[in-house]
């Protein structure tokens, strides 16, 4: 199983994460979020790649493996998430870059170029919604929010307790497991486990989702809908590239309608993948990269 050298870097946020370097630092810098339950790995098919002509950074996020995980859902809200992402950049004197996330990665590279445009230069988006789409169709519709109901299961303050008493490979077997190819899963298994099971990385993981302000209604309830819905939502101000698995269980097909409304400058390339599109299909992935980067 290949294994990715790290540093250990302590960051003005408060926390130390363990972060992948690689490329001459000469080369136009990308920095690449993953996402949730995952680490640096999610990228290791792409950071080999990538790394031949751009400098990358590949952070394992707070909460996750072996980085920090500061106590209490308010050290997780995206200000903070987004926050660790300048401080990184501004460690190695990085002032503009381009912004890779995947799932909750993604939603922290949408807040950043959201509130720093001037920072993200471009940003590429694995399966991750906008912000304001998502927020929208869990209203509006059905079928995603029947599958965003997971999100208030993470969000219980007892999940941790049960997966204790059953076990975090019991836990692995019956829930992850069933959203991509279950080979590719085998392998990476200890991986998981090994991560998941570092103190305090369940929570930390859990507590992205407990600070997040987004909205899942129970499915027979309407609660207030958020007024920025109701409001115009600012399009991006840079050139974004959204990579999209067309099997995504969790993600429905309407987290794209609307998107080039929000992103006038958008490159749209759709993969026959799962949700783990970044190594469910590396080759397309790095193609679609290449050839939009290289644009």
């Amino acid at each position: 199983m290949q294994t990715i050298p790290q540093r250990r870097i302590a960051l003005p946020t408060g926390v130390e994460l363990d972060v992948v370097v690689a490329g001459d630092p000469a080369n136009p810098p990308i920095i690449l979020l993953h996402g949730f339950p995952e680490s640096h790995r999610t990228w290791r098919h792409q950071i080999p790649f990538l790394s031949q002509h751009h400098f990358v950074l590949a952070p394992d996020q707070r909460g996750y493996a072996r980085s920090a995980k500061p106590d209490g859902v308010e050290n997780y809200t995206p200000a903070v998430l987004v926050a660790d992402v300048l401080a990184l950049a501004d460690h190695f004197g990085i002032d503009r870059f381009t912004l890779v996330g995947h799932d909750w990665g993604g939603a922290a590279a949408w807040m950043a170029a959201i509130n720093h445009s001037q920072r993200i230069d471009r940003l590429i988006i694995l399966n991750a919604p906008h912000p304001f789409i998502f927020q929208k169709t869990l209203f509006d519709d059905p079928d995603q929010r029947a599958a965003s109901q997971y999100i208030t299961a993470f969000r219980n303050p007892g999940l941790e307790a049960h997966i204790a008493e059953i076990g975090v490979e019991a836990y692995f077997d019956k829930t992850f497991v069933g959203h991509a190819d279950r080979a590719k899963f085998a392998i990476e298994k200890p991986v998981y486990l090994d991560q998941w099971s570092q103190p305090g990385a369940l929570t930390g993981m859990y507590n992205w989702y407990r600070a997040s302000s987004i909205v899942v209604p129970a499915m027979d309830a309407e609660p207030p809908r958020p007024a920025f819905l109701a409001r115009p939502f600012p399009p991006m101000q840079m050139p974004v590239l959204m990579i999209w698995g067309l099997h995504d269980t969790a993600l429905k097909p309407s987290q794209l309608d609307g998107i080039d409304a929000l992103v006038p400058d958008l490159t749209l390339v759709k993969v026959d993948a799962g949700h783990f599109v970044t190594w469910e299909a590396p080759e397309a992935v790095n193609a679609a990269m290449a050839a939009w980067l290289a644009g």
